[in-house]
Protein backbone atom coordinates (compact mmCIF):
# COMPACT_ATOMS: atom_id res chain seq x y z
CA UNK A 1 0.00 0.00 0.00
CA UNK A 2 1.20 3.14 -0.94
CA UNK A 3 1.08 6.65 1.28
CA UNK A 4 1.25 10.06 -0.25
CA UNK A 5 2.02 12.84 2.33
CA UNK A 6 0.57 16.46 1.80
CA UNK A 7 -1.84 14.17 -0.97
CA UNK A 8 -4.18 17.65 -0.90
CA UNK A 9 -1.24 19.64 -1.87
CA UNK A 10 -1.03 20.85 -5.28
CA UNK A 11 2.11 18.01 -6.43
CA UNK A 12 0.20 15.93 -4.13
CA UNK A 13 -3.24 16.24 -5.51
CA UNK A 14 -1.96 14.99 -9.35
CA UNK A 15 0.44 12.19 -7.93
CA UNK A 16 -3.12 11.01 -6.32
CA UNK A 17 -4.67 11.35 -9.62
CA UNK A 18 -2.07 9.41 -11.31
CA UNK A 19 -1.92 6.31 -8.66
CA UNK A 20 -6.22 6.35 -9.09
CA UNK A 21 -5.37 6.19 -13.04
CA UNK A 22 -2.90 3.39 -12.84
CA UNK A 23 -5.13 1.50 -9.99
CA UNK A 24 -2.62 1.35 -7.82
CA UNK A 25 -3.87 0.82 -3.79
CA UNK A 26 -3.17 4.37 -1.89
CA UNK A 27 -4.07 5.89 0.85
CA UNK A 28 -3.86 9.92 1.01
CA UNK A 29 -2.38 11.43 3.61
CA UNK A 30 -3.50 15.00 5.08
CA UNK A 31 -3.37 17.41 7.96
CA UNK A 32 -6.69 17.59 10.27
CA UNK A 33 -9.22 20.27 8.83
CA UNK A 34 -6.71 20.84 6.07
CA UNK A 35 -8.94 21.44 2.28
CA UNK A 36 -8.97 18.78 0.26
CA UNK A 37 -11.19 20.44 -2.45
CA UNK A 38 -8.01 19.74 -5.08
CA UNK A 39 -9.69 16.48 -5.40
CA UNK A 40 -13.45 16.57 -4.92
CA UNK A 41 -13.99 14.97 -8.16
CA UNK A 42 -12.15 11.98 -7.25
CA UNK A 43 -12.78 11.89 -3.58
CA UNK A 44 -15.06 8.57 -4.10
CA UNK A 45 -11.60 6.97 -4.98
CA UNK A 46 -9.75 8.73 -1.86
CA UNK A 47 -9.01 6.87 1.34
CA UNK A 48 -7.92 9.71 3.62
CA UNK A 49 -5.70 9.58 6.83
CA UNK A 50 -4.92 12.29 9.07
CA UNK A 51 -0.97 12.58 9.63
CA UNK A 52 1.41 15.84 10.44
CA UNK A 53 5.14 15.75 9.57
CA UNK A 54 5.85 17.10 12.54
CA UNK A 55 3.54 14.94 15.06
CA UNK A 56 5.39 11.75 15.11
CA UNK A 57 2.92 9.43 16.64
CA UNK A 58 0.55 10.94 13.79
CA UNK A 59 2.99 9.26 11.34
CA UNK A 60 2.95 6.04 13.23
CA UNK A 61 -0.65 5.48 12.91
CA UNK A 62 -0.94 6.85 9.39
CA UNK A 63 1.86 4.01 8.33
CA UNK A 64 0.37 0.99 9.52
CA UNK A 65 0.52 -1.30 6.62
CA UNK A 66 1.89 1.08 4.51
CA UNK A 67 4.83 -0.24 1.94
CA UNK A 68 5.88 2.73 -0.01
CA UNK A 69 5.82 6.15 0.81
CA UNK A 70 6.11 8.98 -1.87
CA UNK A 71 7.04 12.61 0.08
CA UNK A 72 5.36 15.39 -1.24
CA UNK A 73 4.65 17.41 2.34
CA UNK A 74 6.40 20.67 2.12
CA UNK A 75 6.16 24.34 2.38
CA UNK A 76 7.40 26.52 -0.96
CA UNK A 77 7.83 29.83 0.66
CA UNK A 78 10.26 33.02 -0.19
CA UNK A 79 9.17 35.36 2.49
CA UNK A 80 11.66 35.67 5.41
CA UNK A 81 8.78 36.12 7.87
CA UNK A 82 7.85 32.10 7.25
CA UNK A 83 11.93 30.70 7.30
CA UNK A 84 11.73 28.88 11.29
CA UNK A 85 8.75 27.47 9.24
CA UNK A 86 10.39 26.36 6.32
CA UNK A 87 12.93 24.86 7.80
CA UNK A 88 10.85 22.74 10.26
CA UNK A 89 8.32 21.46 8.21
CA UNK A 90 10.93 20.78 5.32
CA UNK A 91 13.86 19.67 7.17
CA UNK A 92 12.24 18.07 10.62
CA UNK A 93 9.21 16.86 8.87
CA UNK A 94 11.40 14.86 6.33
CA UNK A 95 13.33 13.69 9.35
CA UNK A 96 10.17 12.49 11.15
CA UNK A 97 8.83 10.59 7.77
CA UNK A 98 12.46 8.89 7.60
CA UNK A 99 12.15 8.00 10.72
CA UNK A 100 8.91 6.32 10.78
CA UNK A 101 9.65 4.87 7.57
CA UNK A 102 12.54 2.90 8.97
CA UNK A 103 10.74 2.31 12.22
CA UNK A 104 7.23 0.52 10.37
CA UNK A 105 9.36 -1.58 7.70
CA UNK A 106 8.35 0.80 5.02
CA UNK A 107 10.35 -0.49 1.95
CA UNK A 108 10.61 2.45 -0.16
CA UNK A 109 10.68 6.24 -0.06
CA UNK A 110 10.03 8.49 -3.07
CA UNK A 111 11.16 11.85 -1.76
CA UNK A 112 9.89 14.59 -3.52
CA UNK A 113 12.91 17.75 -3.21
CA UNK A 114 13.57 20.63 -5.73
CA UNK A 115 16.18 21.28 -8.09
CA UNK A 116 16.95 24.38 -5.38
CA UNK A 117 18.72 21.94 -3.23
CA UNK A 118 21.30 21.45 -6.03
CA UNK A 119 22.31 24.86 -5.02
CA UNK A 120 23.22 27.40 -7.37
CA UNK A 121 26.59 29.38 -7.55
CA UNK A 122 27.62 32.68 -9.37
CA UNK A 123 28.83 32.43 -12.85
CA UNK A 124 27.51 29.08 -13.19
CA UNK A 125 25.08 27.74 -16.20
CA UNK A 126 24.73 24.44 -16.43
CA UNK A 127 24.10 22.04 -13.21
CA UNK A 128 23.11 18.20 -12.91
CA UNK A 129 22.77 15.77 -10.50
CA UNK A 130 26.35 15.89 -9.39
CA UNK A 131 26.55 19.48 -8.54
CA UNK A 132 27.89 20.30 -4.81
CA UNK A 133 26.49 22.11 -2.24
CA UNK A 134 28.05 25.41 -1.53
CA UNK A 135 26.92 28.26 0.45
CA UNK A 136 25.64 30.97 -2.00
CA UNK A 137 23.82 34.55 -1.85
CA UNK A 138 21.87 32.93 -4.64
CA UNK A 139 20.54 30.09 -2.65
CA UNK A 140 17.46 30.82 -0.44
CA UNK A 141 16.37 29.67 3.14
CA UNK A 142 13.56 27.45 1.05
CA UNK A 143 16.81 25.91 -0.98
CA UNK A 144 18.36 25.48 2.11
CA UNK A 145 15.56 23.04 3.63
CA UNK A 146 15.85 20.91 0.72
CA UNK A 147 19.14 20.04 0.96
CA UNK A 148 18.87 19.89 4.40
CA UNK A 149 16.28 17.62 3.84
CA UNK A 150 18.11 15.20 1.65
CA UNK A 151 20.84 14.54 3.97
CA UNK A 152 18.28 13.28 6.09
CA UNK A 153 17.12 11.04 2.98
CA UNK A 154 20.43 9.99 2.51
CA UNK A 155 20.41 9.06 6.49
CA UNK A 156 18.03 6.63 5.69
CA UNK A 157 19.01 5.22 2.48
CA UNK A 158 22.23 4.23 4.77
CA UNK A 159 19.99 2.90 7.46
CA UNK A 160 18.45 -0.03 5.31
CA UNK A 161 15.46 2.34 3.92
CA UNK A 162 15.09 2.41 -0.23
CA UNK A 163 15.15 5.50 -1.68
CA UNK A 164 14.99 7.86 -4.54
CA UNK A 165 14.88 11.95 -4.50
CA UNK A 166 13.36 13.86 -7.97
CA UNK A 167 14.12 17.65 -7.87
CA UNK A 168 11.46 19.46 -9.53
CA UNK A 169 11.83 22.95 -11.22
CA UNK A 170 9.23 25.28 -11.17
CA UNK A 171 6.12 23.54 -11.65
CA UNK A 172 3.56 24.39 -13.75
CA UNK A 173 0.35 23.08 -13.32
CA UNK A 174 -3.46 25.30 -12.85
CA UNK A 175 -4.04 26.29 -9.60
CA UNK A 176 -4.97 28.74 -7.48
CA UNK A 177 -3.27 31.93 -9.15
CA UNK A 178 -2.77 33.65 -5.73
CA UNK A 179 0.02 30.53 -4.83
CA UNK A 180 3.04 29.80 -5.55
CA UNK A 181 4.30 29.85 -9.67
CA UNK A 182 0.70 29.93 -10.19
CA UNK A 183 0.93 33.62 -9.47
CA UNK A 184 3.09 33.90 -12.86
CA UNK A 185 -0.37 33.49 -14.93
CA UNK A 186 -2.15 35.68 -12.96
CA UNK A 187 1.01 38.77 -13.53
CA UNK A 188 0.12 38.04 -17.31
CA UNK A 189 -3.71 38.38 -16.51
CA UNK A 190 -3.43 41.35 -14.93
CA UNK A 191 -1.06 43.74 -17.27
CA UNK A 192 1.52 43.85 -15.20
CA UNK A 193 4.52 45.97 -16.93
CA UNK A 194 7.70 44.76 -16.18
CA UNK A 195 9.77 41.49 -16.62
CA UNK A 196 12.59 40.30 -14.72
CA UNK A 197 15.80 39.68 -16.69
CA UNK A 198 16.36 35.64 -15.62
CA UNK A 199 15.29 32.36 -16.70
CA UNK A 200 12.58 29.92 -15.38
CA UNK A 201 13.18 26.17 -15.37
CA UNK A 202 10.14 24.54 -15.60
CA UNK A 203 8.40 21.43 -15.38
CA UNK A 204 4.26 20.39 -15.95
CA UNK A 205 2.80 19.20 -12.91
CA UNK A 206 1.82 16.00 -14.88
CA UNK A 207 5.36 15.12 -15.87
CA UNK A 208 6.62 15.35 -11.69
CA UNK A 209 3.39 13.28 -10.99
CA UNK A 210 4.18 9.77 -13.53
CA UNK A 211 7.74 9.72 -12.75
CA UNK A 212 7.12 9.60 -9.15
CA UNK A 213 4.99 7.14 -9.12
CA UNK A 214 7.07 5.04 -11.75
CA UNK A 215 9.70 5.06 -9.69
CA UNK A 216 7.93 3.14 -6.89
CA UNK A 217 8.67 -0.22 -7.99
CA UNK A 218 12.09 0.44 -10.16
CA UNK A 219 15.21 -0.81 -9.09
CA UNK A 220 16.43 2.14 -9.00
CA UNK A 221 17.95 3.16 -5.59
CA UNK A 222 20.39 5.99 -3.44
CA UNK A 223 19.98 8.12 -6.65
CA UNK A 224 18.33 11.84 -7.73
CA UNK A 225 16.42 12.51 -10.35
CA UNK A 226 16.15 16.42 -12.01
CA UNK A 227 12.68 17.04 -13.10
CA UNK A 228 12.72 19.28 -15.34
CA UNK A 229 10.92 19.79 -19.29
CA UNK A 230 13.64 22.94 -19.95
CA UNK A 231 14.08 26.74 -19.83
CA UNK A 232 12.65 29.83 -21.13
CA UNK A 233 13.34 33.13 -20.40
CA UNK A 234 10.57 35.29 -18.13
CA UNK A 235 10.08 37.51 -21.02
CA UNK A 236 9.63 34.54 -23.87
CA UNK A 237 7.04 33.03 -20.65
CA UNK A 238 5.25 36.13 -20.35
CA UNK A 239 4.86 36.60 -24.31
CA UNK A 240 3.79 32.80 -24.51
CA UNK A 241 1.05 33.07 -22.11
CA UNK A 242 -0.47 36.75 -23.10
CA UNK A 243 -0.77 35.43 -26.48
CA UNK A 244 -2.92 33.02 -24.69
CA UNK A 245 -4.73 35.25 -22.54
CA UNK A 246 -4.89 37.19 -25.01
CA UNK A 247 -3.19 40.19 -22.88
CA UNK A 248 -0.61 42.72 -23.67
CA UNK A 249 2.37 40.75 -22.11
CA UNK A 250 5.04 42.71 -19.81
CA UNK A 251 7.96 44.38 -21.64
CA UNK A 252 9.41 46.29 -19.33
CA UNK A 253 12.74 45.00 -17.87
CA UNK A 254 13.25 47.47 -14.74
CA UNK A 255 16.93 48.65 -13.49
CA UNK A 256 18.14 46.45 -10.61
CA UNK A 257 18.06 49.52 -8.17
CA UNK A 258 14.32 49.44 -8.77
CA UNK A 259 13.73 45.56 -8.05
CA UNK A 260 15.37 46.38 -4.77
CA UNK A 261 12.54 48.98 -4.41
CA UNK A 262 9.92 46.42 -5.61
CA UNK A 263 11.20 43.69 -3.16
CA UNK A 264 10.79 45.84 -0.63
CA UNK A 265 7.73 46.93 -1.39
CA UNK A 266 6.42 43.24 -1.71
CA UNK A 267 7.60 42.31 1.44
CA UNK A 268 5.19 45.44 3.10
CA UNK A 269 2.72 43.82 0.93
CA UNK A 270 2.73 40.24 2.12
CA UNK A 271 2.52 41.75 5.68
CA UNK A 272 -0.56 42.64 5.49
CA UNK A 273 -1.97 40.07 2.90
CA UNK A 274 -0.65 36.67 4.63
CA UNK A 275 0.90 35.79 -0.02
CA UNK A 276 3.60 34.96 -0.90
CA UNK A 277 5.93 38.03 -2.86
CA UNK A 278 6.11 37.60 -6.23
CA UNK A 279 9.74 39.55 -5.68
CA UNK A 280 12.39 38.93 -3.07
CA UNK A 281 15.90 40.06 -2.24
CA UNK A 282 16.86 36.54 -3.94
CA UNK A 283 15.15 37.14 -6.69
CA UNK A 284 16.56 40.32 -7.21
CA UNK A 285 19.92 38.56 -6.85
CA UNK A 286 19.24 35.66 -9.98
CA UNK A 287 18.62 39.12 -11.92
CA UNK A 288 20.68 38.93 -15.29
CA UNK A 289 21.86 35.00 -14.86
CA UNK A 290 21.45 32.23 -16.49
CA UNK A 291 20.86 28.45 -15.07
CA UNK A 292 20.00 25.47 -16.94
CA UNK A 293 19.15 22.15 -15.14
CA UNK A 294 20.28 19.10 -16.87
CA UNK A 295 17.09 16.31 -17.22
CA UNK A 296 19.55 14.21 -19.48
CA UNK A 297 19.52 11.29 -16.74
CA UNK A 298 15.69 10.95 -16.14
CA UNK A 299 15.21 10.74 -20.17
CA UNK A 300 17.51 8.18 -20.67
CA UNK A 301 17.10 5.93 -17.33
CA UNK A 302 13.31 5.99 -17.15
CA UNK A 303 13.11 6.39 -21.26
CA UNK A 304 10.82 9.88 -20.56
CA UNK A 305 9.79 12.49 -22.50
CA UNK A 306 8.70 15.98 -21.26
CA UNK A 307 5.49 17.63 -22.25
CA UNK A 308 6.24 20.51 -24.63
CA UNK A 309 6.27 23.98 -23.06
CA UNK A 310 3.56 25.42 -25.03
CA UNK A 311 1.39 22.25 -24.10
CA UNK A 312 1.78 23.08 -20.50
CA UNK A 313 0.82 26.64 -20.86
CA UNK A 314 -1.98 26.31 -23.25
CA UNK A 315 -3.85 23.75 -20.97
CA UNK A 316 -3.10 25.93 -17.71
CA UNK A 317 -3.91 29.14 -19.43
CA UNK A 318 -7.16 27.34 -20.43
CA UNK A 319 -8.07 26.92 -16.92
CA UNK A 320 -7.43 29.98 -16.02
CA UNK A 321 -9.73 31.26 -18.65
CA UNK A 322 -12.47 29.18 -17.67
CA UNK A 323 -12.43 29.96 -14.25
CA UNK A 324 -12.46 33.85 -14.80
CA UNK A 325 -15.35 33.09 -17.49
CA UNK A 326 -17.31 31.40 -14.59
CA UNK A 327 -16.72 34.56 -12.26
CA UNK A 328 -18.83 37.25 -14.38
Amino acid sequence: MIAVTGANGLLGSFIVRQLITEEIPFVALKRKGSDISLLDDVADKIQWRDADVLDVFSLQDAFVNITHVIHTAAIVSFNGRRAQEVMDINVVGTRNVVNTCIDAGVKRLIHVSSVAALGRQKGQTFIDENHKWVDSPLNSTYAKSKYLAELEVARGQEEGLSTVTINPSVILAPADWRKSSAQLFKYVWDQRAFYLDAYLNYVDVRDVAAIAVQLLDSPIEAQRFIVSSGKISFYDFFKKVARFFNKKSPSIKPPRKLLHLVAGLERMRTWFTKTEPLITSETVRLAGTEFLYNNKKVRMELDFEFQPIDTTLHWCCQYYIRQMGTKN
